[in-house]
């Protein structure tokens, strides 16, 4: 067996699978289908400061080779999950990453604080990406200026591994990508959902409530590994990809194009072992092509 540890930042991880954020739960949801101390880390769903309810429902639409998510970042805010949900998660011997979202730099700052004091939690995801919220969300991702205050703001508080996940709804995303290494970050995630839209002919109005909300799945992979390779060739931090992951030979594609760790995301509602299954899938061409790390092949493109 090939060694499949890899390193995000100051963060180990014992292979390069980890789940995307809200397509996981907070990992007991999926408890019953996949060992989840297999999995290289679990990226729970988008956490904030305070509860959130989310968007109007009709929020979610399947297209070809993909669907639209417009959820909203739905969640119950991190004093519930410091207080009810970690506790569950602090037996697990995986990484447990907290994507902390926020509408204002305050915001972000307060929840990475509280998270910072938790013993278990080694990793943030900052969302400063998501396409589904009037405020905050992907306005703080798309400009170099904002980019560089929300992420300089959270290093000054959060002083563990810190990732930040970018939006690819941008012109130019290794502008976008130096910026964040530039204020501090210790890992770029990209790409998070591209902006789509659904309409139902029939009906003649759009189908989901928000109009336009986040595509994700099969469909945005050629995106996500362009971008993914862009980014890696103009950061020194370490790279995780996600975008369109569907099998192992989708993961590998991105490794090789310079991430040092994937996500899997909308390919959870297909298949909820995919992530253990890639894992092996991984190690099976590596094995097979006589590569005894996955660090051998990370950016060969």
């Amino acid at each position: 067996m090939a060694d499949l540890t890899t390193n995000i930042g100051g963060l180990t991880l014992k292979n390069p699978v980890m789940t995307a954020s809200g397509t996981f739960g907070f990992g007991l949801e999926f408890a019953d289908f996949v060992d989840l101390n297999e999995i290289g880390g679990i990226i729970v769903k988008g956490t904030t400061l305070h509860k959130r309810e989310g968007n109007p429902y009709p929020r979610l639409a399947e297209t070809p080779q993909g669907m639209i998510n417009a959820v909203g970042l739905q969640n119950k805010g991190v004093d519930y999950f410091i207080e009810h949900t970690n506790p569950q998660l602090k037996n697990l011997s995986t990484e447990v990453i907290v994507n902390v979202a926020g509408h204002s730099i305050d915001d972000y700052t307060a929840c990475a604080e509280k998270i910072n004091a938790l013993d278990n939690i080694h990793a943030i995801e900052l969302n400063i990406s998501c396409p589904n919220v009037k405020e905050g969300g992907m306005s703080f991702g798309t400009s170099v200026p904002m980019v560089e205050k929300v992420v300089g703001a959270v290093r000054k508080v959060y002083k563990k591994t810190l990732i930040v996940k970018l939006t690819p709804n941008v012109t130019d995303i290794a502008e976008i990508a130096k910026a964040a290494e530039g204020a501090g970050a210790d890992s770029v995630s990209l790409i998070n959902t591209l902006m789509g839209m659904a309409i139902d002919a029939e009906k003649r109005k759009p189908i989901i409530s928000t109009i336009t909300g986040g595509l994700s799945g099969a469909c945005v992979k050629p995106v996500a590994l362009r971008m993914v390779w862009q980014v890696a060739k103009a950061v020194k931090i370490p790279v995780v990809g996600l975008g369109g992951i569907m099998n192992a030979t989708d993961a590998i594609e991105f490794l090789l194009a310079g991430a040092s760790a994937v996500e899997i995301g909308t390919a959870n509602f297909i298949d909820p072992a995919i992530t253990v299954k890639v894992a092996n899938g991984i190690n099976e061409y590596l094995d097979r092509h006589g590569f005894k790390s996955v660090k051998d092949i990370i950016g060969v493109i």
